[in-house]
């Protein structure tokens, strides 16, 4: 984690400078972009490492400034902004923006991916048929366009209690996402779903407000709920891919050149992300096992096949067009 936090302010140390690049302000695109994520977490880390890399390639044509940790507002404020073009761009889970387009929420649909790795296969919109359909849906009903993704990890279940199936959630509130696909999801899995913006999801958890909540191991750890959660159980129920979204006037304002160096950052970047995960994890679930959180998998009971079963059970009802497009992305290589 160390590691992760060096970086981060280094990143905010490189964005802050000015580009030693001649420019005149009247020529330089400055462009907001706005996340979630606080210090020490990987997509805070992309965020800045994106802002510096497109920079330096365009030679400060293009500068980014970042605005980390809810700062221009939460997941569904920030996304209003970019629609409207207060804020430029942003990055969030791919269901957010389904209060535009239901479909583009099934890139974020539970136990759809194989791996991380094809999560970002499937996520590219240079490269993904599914993703490429949507997109200019997207655009039509929302004057926005994905135009990248990365990797935030697994996201496992984590409660005060030992969990072992669906029957052990009967009527136990767990945090989901302020966003649709999140209360079919945590239904399926047998809970109550109760929305929780990331922001006060501590002291939900701490005030028994909610009794679980479900993240990527990284992001458990720095969000620090380890400290209020006694079990994590090692579900693994989505692969947590973030889209980075922008408004498509700016988009279209970039230029042709400008573009292709964006998406061109945001292709390596994403593989990055996929490393500082697989990097990140193991270290940090040995700080929790010595924090005294109880990790429990399917060698110690977890029946992970029937939370599969009842999440996708859910899925289908709750969103039965999406069998084709899930088609397309299990096919994706």
């Amino acid at each position: 984690m160390k590691k992760i936090l060096m970086v981060f302010v280094m990143s905010c140390t490189l964005v802050g400078v000015a580009f030693a690049g001649g420019r005149s302000d009247s020529q330089v695109i400055n462009l907001r972009y706005a996340h979630v994520g606080i210090p020490g977490e990987i997509q805070t880390r992309f965020a800045y490492e994106f802002a510096v890399m497109v920079r330096e390639r365009t030679n400060g044509a293009v500068n980014i400034q970042v605005f980390p940790n809810s700062q221009l507002g939460g997941a569904n404020e920030m996304v209003d902004a970019v629609r409207s073009g207060a804020i430029s761009m942003g990055h969030h889970d791919f269901a957010t923006l389904g209060r535009f387009l239901t479909d583009i929420s099934v890139f974020n649909a539970p136990y759809i991916y194989r791996d991380g790795a094809h999560a970002l296969a499937a996520t590219n919109p240079r490269t993904s048929p599914a993703l490429q359909q949507i997109n200019e849906e997207l655009v039509r009903a929302a004057g926005m366009r994905v135009i990248g993704s990365h990797y935030r990890g697994a996201r496992h279940l984590s409660a005060n209690f030992p969990v072992f199936s669906p029957d052990d959630l009967r009527g136990v509130r767990i945090r989901a996402v302020p966003v649709a696909l999140w209360t079919s999801m945590v239904s399926g899995m047998g809970a109550i779903p109760t929305p929780v913006e990331i922001t006060e999801l501590h002291t939900a958890l701490f005030t028994g407000m909610v009794a679980g909540q479900e993240n990527p191991i990284t992001n458990i750890y720095v969000q620090r709920f380890h400290e209020v959660q006694s079990h994590i159980m090692m579900t693994g129920h989505m692969h947590s891919v973030l889209s980075t979204f922008i408004n498509e006037s700016v988009w279209q304002s970039l230029g042709t050149e400008n573009q292709r160096i964006i998406q061109d950052v945001l292709g390596e970047l994403a593989l990055m992300t996929y490393q500082w995960t697989n990097e990140e994890e193991a270290p940090v679930i040995q700080a929790m096992k010595d924090h005294g959180v109880v990790f429990i998998d399917e060698a110690s009971g977890l029946r992970n096949d029937l939370f599969r079963q009842a999440v996708n059970a859910q899925i289908a009802i709750d969103y039965p067009g999406w069998v084709p497009l899930i088609q397309q992305i299990e096919n994706v290589r």
